[in-house]
């Protein structure tokens, strides 16, 4: 047997919701920038924000903070033409407070994210022949951040907003798929399935649509529970349905629940 072939699968992971917590952070930024540009009048709650980015089409939180601060001024009766928003003075004061005010040392809320992994997980996967990488909606600076500077890894693959259009398009997982390929044999990649770890309605989305353009390969969802939502049962549940709903084979807690093991059984192996 080649070293390929006994691969089991490819996987996937996004990052915000994943790897790192971004409740105090990216999501944070979202809400300071949408009360900032509604002069204080409307701060969105973490619901507010979980149901936008249940409609699938909001992976990006700049153009979600800008899609909450139109829908405020709609409920007083302003329309979008109106209002004719400063999308990049948007990003500009997001940026502000999530990477801070020193582009070269950023101080801003990116700097206290727990991450919600360990590097020996993912040593785990390699031991067990399971190819891994990054496919994310976060800015390359942002993720190579999270996944160097506080993970310790050394040049990961890694897809991220810039490489890519935003999710539930799957151009990013298709080319962080590849590079992993690349990377191995070049021997029957299209037989071994993929996983795409994530935690949003888009993040399914992205699995559904993979399979249409490339039906001939398997494809899983496994669906992750952010942090945020975990800390009522009702919203844990909520939630999971959501993801199930969006076409989530399996929903975990954390992502590292998703063993050598749990993979197998996933694949009926």
């Amino acid at each position: 047997m080649t070293e390929q072939s006994s691969t089991k699968a490819i996987i996937v992971f996004d990052i915000d919701g994943v790897v790192r917590d971004v409740s105090g952070s990216y999501r944070r930024a979202m809400a300071d920038t949408v009360e900032h540009f509604t002069e204080g009048a409307y701060r969105p709650t973490p619901l507010d924000i979980d149901q936008l980015k249940s409609e699938g089409i909001w992976n990006n939180d700049w153009e979600a903070s800008q899609e909450l601060i139109y829908r405020y001024f709609e409920t007083h009766s302003y329309s979008r033409e109106q209002l004719q928003l400063d999308y990049n003075a948007i990003v500009a004061f997001f940026q502000s407070r999530y990477r801070g005010l020193d582009p070269h040392n950023w101080t801003g809320y990116i700097c206290n994210e727990p991450l919600l992994l360990h590097p020996s997980y993912l040593e785990e996967l390699t031991k067990a022949e399971i190819p891994w990488g990054f496919f994310s909606g976060a800015t390359r600076a942002s993720a190579t951040y999270v996944l160097e500077k506080r993970l310790g890894l050394k040049s990961p693959v890694l897809i991220a907003m810039e490489d890519a259009p935003g999710k539930p398009d799957p151009t990013g997982l298709f080319a962080t798929i590849h590079l992993l390929e690349s990377c191995g044999s070049k021997e029957n990649h299209k037989s071994i399935p993929v996983i795409y770890v994530g935690d949003t309605v888009a993040d399914m989305y992205t699995v559904e649509k993979s399979r249409v353009l490339e039906p001939t390969r398997t494809w899983i969802g496994v669906g992750i529970l952010p942090p945020h939502v975990q800390e009522t049962a009702t919203r844990r549940d909520a939630y999971t349905e959501t993801l199930l709903t969006a076409g989530a084979s399996i929903v975990l807690s954390n992502v590292q629940q998703l063993s050598p093991l749990k993979i197998e059984e996933l694949l009926g192996i």
